[in-house]
């Protein structure tokens, strides 16, 4: 049994959802999402929120379940809340700056990176240092910050280099005389 995919989702205030077969598609504040959900389960709106149940007791259906269940969620905490990641830089002379719709990166290369934001998805940098990626896809936001981190991610030498706010760097020690 899924323990995730036995509680319903809840629906908040100004957030609506309509549910027509496999698809769903919600809509609120910041926004609209919608997403097909898989075969294996069955979607159906409720008192309590979107309650989502597998349509057999297979292992395939049981494991959808869940995953179909936290797609859902994400659609509704996208759609009234959105979703942010925040990125930090380390590095002497290592900064960010945005450019109209790009992100202009010195990462200590011989040339500046240039990153087109998607649609979707706002970037954001308060300081040179840091970076704010947010939207209301989960989905998105988090590619986007992994394919900005991925122009220099984090050497555990001396830790230089784009990492997650939230992202412990395991340090090395150097070599010894």
């Amino acid at each position: 049994m899924s323990r995730i995919g036995k509680k319903a989702v809840p629906v908040p205030a100004g957030v609506s959802v309509n549910i027509d077969g496999q698809s769903i598609a919600v809509k609120g504040p910041k926004g609209e999402l919608s997403a097909v959900l898989v075969d294996q389960v069955i979607a159906s709106l409720g008192d309590d929120g979107v309650k989502i149940l597998p349509t057999g007791d297979s292992k395939l259906e049981r494991s959808m379940w869940g995953m179909s269940r936290t797609i859902v969620s994400n659609l509704i905490k996208g759609v009234s809340e959105g979703f942010s990641r925040k990125l930090q830089i380390n590095g002497v002379g290592y900064r960010a700056a945005m450019q109209g719709r790009a992100v202009k990166l010195n990462l200590g290369f011989s040339h500046d990176v240039e990153y087109q934001v998607p649609e979707g998805v706002d970037v954001s940098c308060p300081a040179p240092t840091e970076i704010i990626v947010s939207g209301i896809d989960k989905q998105k936001v988090g590619q986007v910050a992994a394919e900005i981190r991925k122009y220099r991610p984090p050497e555990p030498y001396k830790g230089k280099g784009i990492k997650y706010a939230d992202e412990y760097i395991f340090r090395k020690e150097g070599k010894k005389k």
